[in-house]
């Protein structure tokens, strides 16, 4: 098992470690190498599929894959959730096209050095840590989604019920080691290589809960196909 990146998340420069997780889209086995050597592509990080933002990011990311193929890079989808139920969820929620793998372990997540945050009574040290006093008082602005800006909880909530999302025994399992599991986006070239990323990681936490523009993703695969 690949250990966490104390340093943080992988950065422009930096060479992908090769992760191999169980394919939910199609069978066997995919691994980063995979791409190595042949083309670019976009490795999307997420928490498991309990997870109401994460489940907007991955469709935002799979419309993308068009546009993406276009300029000669592929796609990958990884969630922390267990491979059955990951199949299950996609065979009723199909995203054509999409190429995702599970890893329940979030072996990637660490791989790519990603922390899973640590909700504490009140301690706050970013990005390990973080009291729930603060937790609440973060505010998720959507307003095509949500009535009203709302702490984290109470956002997943309304967007399960919105979703008709019923947790299950397996996402609780999931949620109960990674609730705090930070995501990202990591745009690797040929040679392997990240040549752009979006995380959760950043400073100020203003990227919580959210995915890059359209725009900048087929900003940066305009960079890494030539």
């Amino acid at each position: 098992m690949v250990e966490y990146r104390s340093t943080g998340p992988l950065q422009p420069g930096d060479r992908a470690p090769n992760v191999v997780l169980d394919a939910i889209t199609q069978e066997g086995k995919i691994a980063i190498d995979d791409f190595r050597g042949h083309k670019p592509v976009l490795v999307g990080l997420f928490r498991g599929l309990h997870c109401p933002f994460c489940r907007r990011h991955i469709a935002a990311m799979a419309q993308l894959k068009g546009a993406l193929n276009e300029k000669g890079v592929e796609s990958l989808t990884v969630v922390n959730t267990p491979i059955e139920r990951a199949r299950l969820y996609f065979r009723y929620h199909p995203l054509p096209n999409l190429l995702a793998a599970a890893d329940p372990e979030r072996i990637s997540h660490r791989a790519f050095g990603l922390p899973n945050l640590e909700f504490t009574e009140n301690e706050d040290d970013w990005p390990r840590k973080v009291g729930m006093q603060s937790a609440m008082s973060m505010r998720i602005d959507m307003p095509e989604e949500l009535p009203e800006p709302m702490d984290p909880f109470a956002a997943s909530e309304y967007l399960d019920k919105k979703d008709e999302y019923e947790i299950t025994d397996e996402d609780n399992r999931m949620i109960a080691t990674g609730m705090g599991q930070m995501v990202g986006q990591f745009l690797l070239d040929r040679d392997g290589v990240v040549r752009w990323c979006f995380t959760e990681v950043t400073p100020d936490g203003r990227n919580m809960f959210r995915a890059p523009a359209p725009e900048e993703v087929m900003s940066a695969a305009s960079q890494v196909a030539h």
